[in-house]
């Protein structure tokens, strides 16, 4: 980059350069013209070297876009309230759009950040130029890991329980089962971590193979999974937990006594009263499944006192 920054302009930044692989890296003065910038400024038609008279920041951009840019550097550099991020379309993308019409106007987004001397004195502005639709597909991708396991690709907890919670409020009722491979821990001690990965890997994907369109499948957390069953009666969501348990465990049936014999139990819940609610009465159900020697589905009516299990063998 061709910055020529000061050591205390360096610190102002340095937050920047954070988020700044494949942005633009710009310097203005205090009258708001470009004074340096990283070398793909001239992916926006500017070769800076060559330029006797600098652009200004709003000659980036076309008269009406320009005053409100030209608003947000003065607020930037007079320390007025002012967003992290104004966005405006390309000069050069809309003159060529109305060239030849088809040229879609190309819109970027602009960080600004107040830069002094040693003295505290000001001496302009630094700031990171990012195409929109890079920016959006950053937010895109964050949002997606934010509601994504990242082993699996199934959605997470965060977003499974959203989904409950939109289900409650429709009353459209249902089940909900909660999954598990038995005996996790034992596997991962003998087998390691690589081993256990690719168990709950394998499950996940087995469930995809199993569920409808309608039905719902998430990850709850590490080694359990949970599905939606929509408007289903109790024996019918019951019956379809034993077979998916029942086929699982002929799946991973093995040959030799050095891979982990699997099997996998249930805890089934209707879908009422609260997400907490019927989360806890699911988890119950597995708790209950697990103790009983696993390879079952198990269901906890209103209270623990109250249950029915359906083992598979």
């Amino acid at each position: 980059m061709h910055m020529g920054l000061s050591v205390e302009e360096g610190a102002a930044l340095r937050g920047l350069l954070e988020k700044a692989a494949g942005d633009i890296v710009i310097r203005l003065d205090t009258q708001g013209f470009v004074t340096s910038a990283s070398e793909n400024f001239a992916e926006l038609g500017y070769e800076l070297e060559g330029l006797l008279l600098k652009p200004h920041i709003t000659d980036l951009t076309e008269r009406d876009e320009a005053n409100d840019l030209s608003r947000h550097f003065a607020n930037v550099l007079e320390r007025e309230p002012a967003p992290d991020w104004i966005e405006f379309p390309l000069k050069a993308n809309m003159e060529a759009a109305k060239t030849d019409g088809a040229t879609p106007a190309c819109w970027y987004a602009l960080s600004l950040r107040r830069i002094e001397d040693n003295t505290g004195a000001l001496v302009g502005a630094v700031g990171l130029l990012r195409s929109v639709e890079r920016m959006r597909t950053l937010e895109g991708e964050l949002y997606s890991r934010a509601l994504v396991d990242p082993l699996t690709g199934l959605a997470n907890r965060h977003a499974f329980c959203a989904n409950l919670r939109r289900r409650l409020v429709s009353g459209t009722g249902g089940f909900m089962v909660l999954f598990e491979v038995d005996r996790m821990r034992p596997i991962f001690l003998q087998y390691g971590q690589r081993t256990a990965d690719e168990i709950v890997w394998g499950f996940a994907k087995f469930l995809e193979a199993m569920v409808l369109p309608e039905y719902e499948l998430a990850q709850f957390d590490g080694e359990r999974f949970c599905v939606i069953l929509p408007e289903m009666t109790r024996e019918a969501a019951r019956d379809w937990s034993v077979d998916v348990l029942q086929t699982f465990h002929s799946l991973a049936l093995t040959t030799t006594s050095r891979s982990p014999q699997l099997s996998a139990s249930a805890g089934l819940a209707p879908i009422e009263c609260t997400v907490d609610w019927t989360l806890r009465q699911a988890e119950l159900g597995l708790v209950m499944a697990r103790a009983r020697g696993g390879k079952q589905v198990n269901e906890v009516r209103q209270t623990a006192q109250m249950t029915t299990a359906q083992p598979i063998e």
